[in-house]
C-alpha cells in the first residue's frame, strides 16, 4: 500500500516523508504520541510557543540546511545568550569578557588570559584526563567550581571527575564581550512554532497519532515496500542484547499571571542545591510578543530536572561513554541485516544530534535512497 512507512513525526522522520512525497512516493508517517514535531513540539498556553520538551534554537552554519528549513516557516532574529546564577551572583553565558570581568575584575583579554592561565598552571593539568580537568585547563578553577562543576553534575548524575574529557571540549570560551552562544551563521525560532513547521512538512501525507509501531510491527511491515525508524534502535530489538543509556528531563512548566518573571530565554543555575539545571521563560524567545506584536501580560515558565532514564520514560541524551558505544555498535550489526528498514535520527542512531545535523543527515539519506 505504501512505499515507506516513516515511524517518528519528529525532524528527521518529517524531512524524509517531505522529500518521498515530493518523488511521487507514497507515504505513511505514524507515532506513539497524539503530537507530530517529535521533541521540537511546541503548544500554545496564554499565546505563547511554550517548548515542551525543552528549549529548541535553531542555529546553522550549513546554508542548504537553512534554505531548505526556510521553506516551511520564517525565523525570527533570536540570539541565544544565557545567563549563569550561581546562589544569586549573575554571569553571562557562554564565558566571555562580561563573565570574566565579573568574577575577577579584569577589563582587558589579556588579563583575562593571564588569569586563566595562572588557574590553570596551579592545578598542573597538562593532559585533561577527565571532564574536571579539561574544565579547569579551558577557563581556570574558579569558574570551574563556580559555573560548570554543579550544573554538570545535576546534567549527568556523576561526578566531573567521573566524566569524559570530552563532553566539555566544545565549550565557547571568548575573550571578547560577544554572548551569542552559537557560533553560527544562522539562528532563531519560527515564527508560529516548530509544530507548524513541522505541519507545514508533512502538508499532504498521511500521518497516524498514538500508534506504537512495535506493538503492530508485522502489521505495518506488510504494509509498505521500506519502513525508515527513528525509535530507539535497542527497542527495536526488544532490549536483546542490552539497554542502551541515557539521561531524562523532566520539567516543572507553570503559567505565571505576571509580566516577566526573569528577564531572559534561559537562566541556569548552576549551584549543586539547586535541583534544576536551569528555568526556561519561553515568551523570551519571541520578545515577549504576541503574533500580533502586542506585548503579552502572562508568562509561562518551565524548570528542567535532570534524571537517570527508565525503559519507559522518555530518552533525552545518549550516554556516550565506551561501554554503551560498544553496546550500540552491536545493535547497529543486527540493524545491517534488516534489509528493508532503515535507521535514522537521534534515537535510531544512538546520536546527540543538533536540528541542522537531524535535518542534513535525513536529506542525505532520503537523496540516496530516491
Amino acid at each position: 500500500m505504501y512505499d515507506y512507512i516513516i515511524v517518528g513525526a519528529g525532524l528527521y522522520g518529517a524531512v524524509c516523508a517531505h522529500e518521498a512525497k515530493k518523488a511521487g512516493k507514497k507515504v505513511l508517517v505514524i507515532d506513539r504520541r497524539s503530537t507530530i514535531a517529535g521533541n521540537v513540539y511546541t503548544e500554545k498556553i496564554e499565546g505563547i510557543h511554550v517548548h515542551k520538551y525543552g528549549a529548541h534554537i535553531f542555529h546553522t552554519n550549513n546554508k542548504k540546511v537553512w534554505e531548505y528549513v526556510n521553506q516551511f516557516t520564517e525565523f525570527n532574529r533570536f540570539t541565544n545568550s544565557p545567563v549563569a546564577n550561581y546562589k544569586g551572583e549573575l554571569y553571562s553565558l557562554p564565558f566571555n569578557m562580561y563573565t570574566f570581568n565579573k568574577m575577577w575584575g579584569v577589563v582587558t583579554p589579556k588579563e583575562a588570559e593571564e588569569k586563566i592561565q595562572e588557574q590553570r598552571s596551579k592545578a598542573g593539568i597538562t593532559e585533561p584526563k577527565n571532564l574536571e580537568e579539561q574544565a579547569i585547563s579551558l577557563v581556570g578553577t574558579d569558574i570551574y567550581e563556580k559555573l560548570v562543576k554543579g550544573y554538570t553534575e545535576k546534567q549527568w548524575g556523576r561526578d566531573c571527575a567521573e566524566l569524559p574529557a570530552f563532553i566539555i571540549k566544545r565549550l565557547p570560551v571568548r575573550l571578547t564581550f560577544d554572548n551569542n552562544y552559537f557560533n553560527a551563521l544562522y539562528q532563531g525560532i519560527p515564527i508560529g512554532g516548530y509544530t507548524k513547521m513541522v505541519e507545514n512538512m508533512l502538508e499532504g501525507i498521511e500521518v497516524r497519532l498514538g500508534i506504537d509501531y512495535l506493538k503492530e510491527k508485522e502489521y505495518f511491515d506488510a504494509m509498505a515496500e521500506k519502513v525508515i525508524y527513528t525509535g530507539p534502535i535497542d527497542a527495536y530489538f526488544n532490549y536483546s542484547l542490552g539497554i542502551l543509556e541515557y539521561r531524562s528531563v523532566r520539567f516543572d512548566t507553570e503559567v505565571l499571571d505576571m509580566p516577566n518573571f526573569q528577564g531572559n530565554a534561559a537562566v541556569n543555575y548552576t549551584d549543586r542545591e539547586t535541583p534544576w539545571t536551569r528555568i526556561i521563560e519561553h515568551k523570551w524567545f519571541e520578545f515577549g510578543k504576541d503574533e500580533n506584536g502586542e506585548d503579552l501580560s502572562k508568562t509561562v515558565i518551565s524548570r528542567e530536572y535532570s534524571s537517570e532514564w527508565n525503559v519507559g520514560d522518555e530518552p533525552y541524551y545518549p550516554v556516550n561513554d565506551e561501554k554503551n558505544g560498544a553496546l550500540y555498535q552491536k545493535y547497529q550489526a543486527l540493524a545491517e541485516n534488516e534489509k528493508n528498514v532503515i535507521f535514522g535520527g537521534r534515537l535510531g542512531e544512538y546520536k546527540y544530534y543538533d536540528m541542522d545535523a537531524v535535518i542534513n543527515s535525513a536529506l542525505e539519506m532520503i537523496g540516496a535512497e530516491l
